[in-house]
Order: structure tokens, then sequence, then C-alpha cells
């Protein structure tokens, strides 16, 4: 465990840092709280042990300072008090210490006071894996490992925040797919579109991002793309999928095939995410009327 201590009085300091050695921790030494406060930023130590009274930032400002700056860790901090009143012990509760040792300094106290940071900062260090974990799987499509809705809602949220970046949205549906799982079943149904996400992500640059949208709907994000591109870029998908040769003898190709439906947030139309979503919409409504396994732009049907 790395452990920062902060005291502005030398004897202090190396007692503290014996002691801390002793237990088996690496140490680092701030020799007053401005410089324990930027060294915390710099080693994101697991535990401080830091004296009240300090130039610059005292004990009790270096423990807001760190509990404010916090996110998925945690740093267990240690405060020494001169002579250990209630009033002193309090306040650092209070300003986020867990624990407190006075002058002059026992080194088994302090030893013991590290067990019990390592212990908790383990837990934390454990609980931050699985909320990290958590909130992938919750953006996270359990069948294709596809990035899912809730994803694509904050990507689009943090795509719109940057407004002078063009993008276009490709809504992309399965054709015939309800027939292909009547014919062959759902097990055979969920392989081909595994078959068909990986097939989607791979053909595409890694600046964009593939969603499963519902069902055997997909839909890709083609950042800093123009219409023409995107287009280029959808019809090298849709070959890529018929190229699969994924058999379905109800389809009239005889294979599964993928329409797409292109919008775009360019120069002239800075349309909101929702618009945007329902012309990519329709204009893979008029590709599936057209005949399936083609690709249509948005902008063509406005333009009609």
């Amino acid at each position: 465990m790395k452990v920062l201590i902060a005291d502005d009085d030398q004897i202090s300091r190396m007692i503290t840092k014996a002691a801390v050695e002793q237990s088996g921790h690496e140490c680092i030494v701030a020799v007053d709280g401005d410089s324990a406060w930027q060294m915390y930023q710099d080693h994101s130590p697991e535990a401080v042990v830091t004296d009240l009274m300090m130039p610059g930032l005292n004990g009790l400002d270096l423990c807001r300072a760190i509990r404010a700056s916090e996110q998925d860790s945690y740093t267990y901090i240690i405060l020494v008090t001169s002579h250990g009143s209630r009033k002193d012990v309090l306040a650092g509760m209070e300003a986020g210490a867990d624990d407190y040792v006075t002058k002059p300094l026992d080194p088994f106290s302090l030893h013991i006071r590290l067990l019990a940071a390592q212990r908790i900062t383990s837990l934390h260090a454990d609980l931050a894996r699985y909320r990290t974990a958590l909130t992938e799987q919750a953006r996270t499509d359990p069948l294709t490992k596809l990035h899912n809705r809730l994803k694509l809602t904050e990507d689009l949220g943090q795509l719109h925040s940057h407004e002078d970046h063009d993008y276009c949205l490709a809504m992309v549906d399965v054709d015939n797919f309800k027939s292909y799982n009547d014919i062959y079943g759902h097990q055979a149904g969920d392989a081909a579109l595994l078959a068909i996400a990986t097939t989607l992500a791979r053909e595409v640059r890694k600046a964009d991002a593939v969603y499963r949208f519902g069902g055997e709907e997909f839909l890709l994000v083609l950042r800093d793309e123009s219409v023409s591109g995107a287009r280029t870029v959808m019809e090298r998908v849709r070959s890529a999928v018929h190229d699969l040769r994924i058999e379905h003898s109800g389809d009239p190709d005889g294979v599964l095939t993928i329409s797409a439906g292109v919008s775009a947030f360019t120069e002239g139309h800075r349309a909101g995410s929702e618009q945007l979503l329902r012309e990519a919409d329709l204009a893979l409504y008029a590709a599936k009327a057209s005949g399936r396994n083609r690709v249509t732009l948005a902008s063509a049907l406005r333009s009609e």
C-alpha cells in the first residue's frame, strides 16, 4: 500500500516514515499541507497520515480536499493530533478522516490503523471494479456484446455537445428476419444476429460505434462522416453481410441481407438526435419498400 505522510516537523516525519516502512508499506513524504495535496494528486496513495497543524493546508483542509476529489477510489486518512482532544478528533472526523493517532506516535498504534486502512481501501477497490462492470453491463447488449440504446442515448448527447462535428446515423434492419426465425428457429436466429453484429463492428472505423437498437435492428454512428461517405460505408457493410451467405430459404436472395437508412447531422441540417433517428428510420422504411437489401439516404427523400 502506498502511504503519504504529511508533517512539517522533521522528527515526527522520520518516526512516522519508519513506522510505515516497518509495516511493509511504500512511503512518500510531504513537508507541509500544500506539497501534500500536490503529492496526493500526483501519486494517488491508498492512505494518508497527516498532521493536524501544518503550514499551507492544515490537516482538516487536506482531508476535505481529498474527499472532494475522490471518485471511484477511496483514501484512508489517519489524522495525527498533538493531544487528541475530543474537539480536534471530532473536527477531523467531520472533515473526512477515518481514524486518528496522537503524538508522540506509537508505531504499534499506527501499524494497527494501517492494517484497517489496507482492508478498507481493498474493499473500496473491489466495489469500484464491480461498479465499473455493472455500468458496462447496463450499456451492453447481452447477445451481441454491442452497445445498447442506453449507451446510444448518452453518446448522442455527447455528440450534440460538439455541434461543429458532422456525423451520420445508419439504421439497419435484417431483411425478412421473422420468417428466418420461423424456418430455422430462435437459436439459429440468435447466431445469425451475432454474426451480423460482428460484421457491422468489423466494417466500420474504431471512431465509429455500433449499437443493437432492438430485435433485429442495429444503429451505426459514423463520426465526422459526410453523406456520400456514409453511403459508401453502408454499401460496404451491406455487401459484407450478404457475403456471409447465411442461408435463408424464405428470402428472394436465398441468404440473409440487410437494409439501411442513413440520416446526417451536417452543415445546413443541424437536427436534434430524435429527428435524426426518425429520418434514418423513414429512410430504412423506404429501403424496405423499394425491395430490401439496399441503402437509402434521408436527404434523397427530403429532396423528392
